[in-house]
């Protein structure tokens, strides 16, 4: 059972794709990057050991912290509101990454409610994506992953060419055709 306002991504397509393909091993620590109403939060915090909820989104954190009581995991998942990595220490890390993007291309000037920034990744939809790929490795367990949500409109391929380059491992797990030539792309990158 989830509950979504109106200042927040409401689940879709992309939410659904990355809930279908979540692995989360038994005692493993999770972070959910961008949260929104906390639909992975609360699938992790199934076995996770730990998992911590991140949103820029106020409306988001309230929202997750509502849905997660309603789904009584609110014992096994901190909230914070931070900006990507900011408010997080930087001795912490996690078995899994997860993050689902803002990925779509906009002009970021013309961005101005809390739901269109979980949509829109700046003018090429990769504003977003590439500041967590230089951020992301800082916070990875050994033998960790990250499952990244990306669109083919925000150049999927630079994102397989910048990992590539830092020494990352990366596939496609799971894809979906979306109308108007677009497909949604869950990576999973480990070392």
């Amino acid at each position: 059972m989830f509950h979504v306002n109106e200042h927040v991504y409401e689940p879709a397509e992309d939410s659904f794709l990355f809930a279908e393909n979540l692995k989360v091993e038994e005692g493993s620590r999770v972070i959910d990057m961008g949260a929104g109403c906390g639909i992975l939060s609360i699938l992790a915090a199934e076995k996770a050991s730990c998992v911590v909820a991140v949103d820029i989104n106020p409306y988001a954190i309230r929202c997750a912290k509502e849905n997660a009581k309603l789904n009584n995991v609110n014992d096994r998942i901190f909230f914070i509101q931070s900006d990507l990595f900011n408010a997080i220490k930087r001795n912490v890390q996690f078995d899994l990454i997860l993050f689902n993007a803002p990925y779509l291309p906009e002009d970021s000037s013309e961005v101005c409610d809390w739901v269109e920034r979980a949509w829109f990744g700046g003018f090429d939809g990769r504003a977003i994506i590439d500041r967590f790929l230089e951020s992301f490795p800082s916070y990875l367990a050994e033998n960790g992953r990250v499952l990244l949500m990306q669109s083919t409109l925000s150049d999927v391929k630079k994102t397989f060419d910048f990992l590539d380059k830092q020494g990352f491992k990366a596939k496609i797990a799971a894809k979906k055709d979306l109308p108007l030539f677009e497909t949604i792309v869950l990576i999973e990158i480990w070392i």
